[in-house]
């Protein structure tokens, strides 16, 4: 059945027997029933080849960046007719910067100073999460927030936000006190004295949102492309159309034709080296080696998968800004150099799925001055989550901070809030960047100086929660500034989900011969017809990363060791692709780490941290 996915006897974990949709526990019983009209048809149906070349390059809007802002505008613009384009210069959408490593929290909006934009976005965007989730099944737990007090001097922090989210219209917000706070986390810490309470808080998986969400807009039209890194931007002074340069670094496949021309050359090279040979006996030593080096070397260049750089050359009569960390660099190339990002690196833990019972909410310290604090929460996959540290990338002290130092903090502050957690079952370490700015608020304007030029840029948190309020926004600005854009008539909102949720090993099994129930993955019971599905969608998936961020498959306490080479053979035989063109992870694939895998001397220390 259905439940709130606060009350105890509902509290699941996602994928496991059921999901968390639209907020509200959802049993494997019941799935299917939250999956929409109209989304029924399987992706893996669709006719789409990932290495197909683009043939067109002349838009109505392009949107540069495939973050979960940029993603948004894209669906946003999806459900009007006009013909749309995303430039990423990642190989996947939400595979930089803050989207592809946060928190994941859909704040409420109460932190924020009111007057601000981030203040005018966070809540309504909030409220738009469980339709969203309806629509585009990539899964959301409204577990509640709460900013912990832990002395006197605390509690006028608590009070400050409460007066802060009532000017931005933040509901339900409440001040609990001790009693009512250890009955909601029972592993709270025994300083804990009361805290702030806001039950409208969820998480989702950044990513997993971001992608659904620009899937649904390739599914309505709107060209993504990835791989495509702007190098210049310019307006036609008479047509005021946007000429945008970019360059395109593609994975190739064999080619009969580089083959046969391979083969002719090793040739060449061979009977090179004879001829020499009969020259002069000397040459031996040298010239027959060194000419069949270069014909093999030619040969393999010729042959084996790898890449190739070109340059794309669009038009477009708008362009609407979301790069993220880059987004001064776009502007300054439109001839806008208004304001500057600094970035700021946030370091993260996670932790096994067996660790995310010690807390049921997202738990914040009592803020400062560097933001919201770090954090300990339950992720909606099961795991527990500590950070996001605030180190600014300008700053030298900074960044000069050790791993040991980075992995030191997170665990005591966040034994502060909860003590009861296994530091030793650390499986992973990740960071990402935010993209603080000169102006220390969110900038979503129509550029004053460049017309058409929209700016949707320095969105740092809670700019997850905030982007689909953002994207309607960015839309309104669009046409205010002369974009002539009606409904789109085929507009499907509905997408379905990649994962399945499981009951146990029911029914599937490792080395099964049905793709339904062959297990590729054991950690997250990812199955081989999965993967498939998430490789035959509408956005380009042809890397293991790729296909770990849409299936799970990599993501458990062995960090891919058992099934990355599994994944790679499917990519390969589905695209075409030879397995060494198949991009891997990056080792050690860790940010701070000592290893990919921990060894258990480096797990006892981490116990002995705090």
């Amino acid at each position: 059945g259905v439940g709130m996915a606060n009350s105890d006897e509902a509290r699941g974990v996602h994928g496991e027997k059921g999901v968390y949709s639209a907020g509200e526990w959802v049993s494997i019983e019941d799935w299917d029933k939250t999956l929409g009209p109209g989304n029924g048809k399987s992706c893996s149906e669709c006719p789409y080849d990932p290495l197909a070349d683009p043939t067109n390059f002349d838009f109505d809007v392009l949107v540069i960046g495939a973050g979960c802002v940029g993603a948004c505008v894209a669906r946003e613009l999806s459900k009007s007719d006009v013909k749309v384009a995303v430039l990423e210069r990642a190989d996947d959408v939400a595979n930089g910067g803050a989207t592809k490593a946060n928190s994941g929290i859909v704040h409420a909006g109460y932190d924020d100073r009111p007057g601000t934009l981030r203040a005018k976005f966070c809540w309504p965007g909030n409220q738009m999460f469980r339709e969203l989730d309806r629509e585009l099944n990539f899964g959301y737990l409204i577990n509640g927030s709460l900013v912990v007090a832990r002395c006197e001097d605390d509690l006028p922090i608590l009070d400050g936000l409460m007066e802060r989210g009532r000017k931005n219209g933040v509901q339900n917000l409440r001040i609990i006190e001790q009693k009512e706070l250890r009955e909601m986390e029972p592993g709270i810490s025994p300083d804990a004295i009361a805290a702030l309470y806001s039950p409208d808080a969820g998480t989702v998986t950044p990513y997993e949102f971001t992608i659904a969400v620009a899937e649904n807009a390739a599914s309505n039209g709107v060209d993504v492309r990835m791989s495509r890194e702007v190098q210049a931007i310019e307006k036609d002074n008479v047509t005021g159309a946007f000429k945008v340069q970019a360059t395109h670094k593609d994975t190739l496949p064999p080619s009969p034709v580089r083959y046969a021309c391979a083969v002719a050359l090793l040739g060449i090279a061979i009977l090179s080296g004879a001829y020499a040979l009969t020259l002069a006996v000397g040459a031996v030593s040298c010239t027959l080696p060194a000419a069949v080096s270069v014909g093999a070397a030619v040969f393999s260049g010729l042959t084996w998968p790898g890449t190739s750089t070109t340059t794309e050359h669009y038009t477009a009569r708008f362009v609407v800004n979301a790069a993220g960390c880059a987004a001064d660099k776009i502007s300054a190339m439109a001839g806008a150099p208004d304001f500057e990002i600094k970035p700021r690196w946030g370091d993260y833990l996670l932790l096994h799925k067996d660790q995310g019972k010690h807390c049921r909410h997202v738990l914040f310290p009592a803020p400062g001055p560097m933001g919201k604090g770090i954090v300990a929460q339950p992720t909606l996959w099961g795991n527990l989550l500590l950070g996001p540290t605030a180190r600014d990338v300008h700053n030298p002290e900074h960044m000069a901070r050790t791993s040991t130092q980075i992995i030191h903090e997170l665990i005591v502050k966040c034994r502060e809030l909860i003590g009861g957690f296994d530091a030793g079952k650390v499986i992973h370490a990740f960071a990402g960047m935010r993209a603080k700015n000169s102006r220390n608020d969110w900038i979503i304007e129509e550029c004053p100086t460049v017309p058409r030029l929209i700016q949707a840029a320095g969105i740092d948190s809670p700019g997850l929660a905030g982007s689909p309020a953002i994207a309607i926004h960015v839309v309104k600005l669009l046409r205010d500034a002369g974009l002539d854009a009606k409904p789109n008539p085929t507009f499907n909102p509905y997408r379905r989900p990649i994962i399945r949720p499981k009951d146990g090993w029911k029914g599937i099994k490792i080395g099964h011969k049905d793709p339904e129930k062959n297990v590729v993955c054991k950690c997250e019971k990812v199955t081989e017809a999965e993967i498939v599905d998430a490789i035959r969608r509408p956005l380009r998936c042809i890397s293991t990363q790729a296909v770990r961020k849409r299936t799970r498959a990599g993501m458990g306490h062995c960090q891919g060791s058992f099934c990355e080479p599994r994944v790679k053979e499917i990519i390969a035989r589905e695209t075409k692709l030879s397995q060494s063109a198949v991009d891997g992870r990056p080792w050690p694939a860790t940010s701070f780490l000592p290893q990919r895998w921990l060894s258990d001397e480096d797990k006892e220390t981490l116990r002995k941290v705090a």
